[in-house]
């Protein structure tokens, strides 16, 4: 049985969902709810990786997650993810310095807006994800449009995604917030689907809230890492 390591607590309230999603999605797909898949995690602290990438330390923040697979890889795990999309800014590099096969949350997504023919999509998430290009520049490779909100509204939902939902709080007014700014960039910006670019943002945004297709990327990461686990 293969055996899957993840670098978690980025933030916490995501890590808990990989891990029950992970579960129920092994026992799924192999048609029983008698077996658990093989699983370790290596929960990190999501505030020094906000540190590094708040002092535009790319190279400090690649060593830190690097140490956090190679001590999963120690672990006996063969593959691994780390399971938010903020440090997928230092992924590439990441990858480059470790010798375990990683899967990687911005590739998988790809390849589900590629599949759903999509040509413009909108992308919510961390300031770090909607400001920097290793989230659109795999889109734009394949021509693909991703529009992010305005400087005034990214600075709004970071603060509400680090202040609350990093923290398991889920606050309606929030909620209605981000489906303002969802709606205007539906109205100005022409996007015909929606990537929820922070690992929490499914707490506050639900499938049923938008008229557009969603992106959910914990569970498209979750998908692809139980097809991995079940070869």
């Amino acid at each position: 049985m293969a055996k899957i390591g993840l670098v978690g607590g980025l933030g916490p309230e995501s890590t808990v969902e990989y891990y029950q999603s992970i579960i129920s999605g092994y026992q799924e797909k192999l048609g029983s709810n008698k077996v658990l898949p093989h699983l370790v995690i290596n929960s990190i602290n999501m505030y020094q990786v906000f540190a590094y990438i708040d002092d535009d330390n790319t190279q400090g923040l690649s060593d830190y997650l690097t140490k956090a697979v190679n001590e999963l890889e120690a672990s006996g795990v063969d593959f691994a993810a780390i399971s938010a999309n903020t440090p997928h800014i230092v992924f590439d590099q990441v990858n480059r310095q470790t010798r375990l096969p990683l899967i990687s949350i911005v590739e998988e997504t790809v390849k589900d807006v590629r599949q759903a023919n999509l040509n413009r999509v909108g992308l919510i998430g961390t300031r770090f994800t909607m400001a920097n290009d290793f989230f659109k520049k795999p889109f734009r490779d394949v021509g693909i449009d991703v529009i992010v909100p305005n400087e005034k509204d990214q600075v709004l939902i970071h603060e509400k995604t680090v202040d609350e939902l990093e923290n398991g709080i889920v606050k309606e007014e929030t909620k209605e917030t981000f489906l303002e700014i969802i709606c205007r960039m539906e109205e100005e910006d022409g996007i015909e689907g929606l990537i929820l670019g922070c690992t929490e943002h499914p707490m506050l945004i639900k499938p049923t809230d938008t008229s557009i297709k969603q992106f959910n990327t914990t569970a498209i990461h979750v998908s692809a890492l139980v097809e991995r686990l079940t070869r």
